[in-house]
Order: C-alpha cells, then structure tokens, then sequence
C-alpha cells in the first residue's frame, strides 16, 4: 500500500476579504476531489484572504499511478489563472515506512 500527500501553498489574485477567498477556495478543493477522486482540504492559512494552503491525499497499491495522480493535481493547481503555486511539498510513504 503506497500513500502520498501534496501540500500546496497558494498566492490568491485579486482577493479582498475571506468570503471571496472561499469563493475561489471551495469551487478549487471541490473541482480536485471530483476530477482526480482524492481527499482535498483546505489545512492553512485559514485567516489569511490572499494565501490558501491545500492538502491533498491519495491510498494506491502503485507508485506510478500515486505519482501521476499527484503530478496531475500540482499541474492543475498550477495553471489556474486566478491564483500562484508558491510551492508544492509531496510525501510518498509504504505500508513498511
């Protein structure tokens, strides 16, 4: 059993206040789990309005498809015109860590 984590930290753009932070931030975190069928929770920066800090989850039996997974959701993230990928820490663990 292999499972990765990826913890994205992002640079909102144009944002004033938290409610338009959750506007960008839920539509985000709802999109990934969706799309890519992983855990998404928004786990920092929490009273900040323009940062937003992201973990993402993933349990596979292969550490191709777990990396390719989470290479496909930092791409994501990273080409969204309304925020910055300010950085990107991942971490592949095995049931015998």
């Amino acid at each position: 059993m292999w499972v990765g984590s990826l913890e994205l930290d992002l640079l909102l753009g144009d944002v004033h206040s938290l409610k338009e932070k959750r506007s960008l931030v839920r539509p985000l975190v709802a999109e990934l789990r969706r799309k890519f069928e992983v855990s998404v929770a928004e786990v920092d920066h929490l009273d900040l309005h323009r940062r937003a800090s992201i973990g993402v989850a993933l349990v596979s039996s292969d550490q191709r498809h777990l990396t390719e997974v989470l290479d496909a959701v930092e791409r994501f993230a990273a080409y969204r015109p309304e925020l910055e990928l300010l950085s990107a820490r991942r971490q592949l663990r095995t049931s015998e860590d």
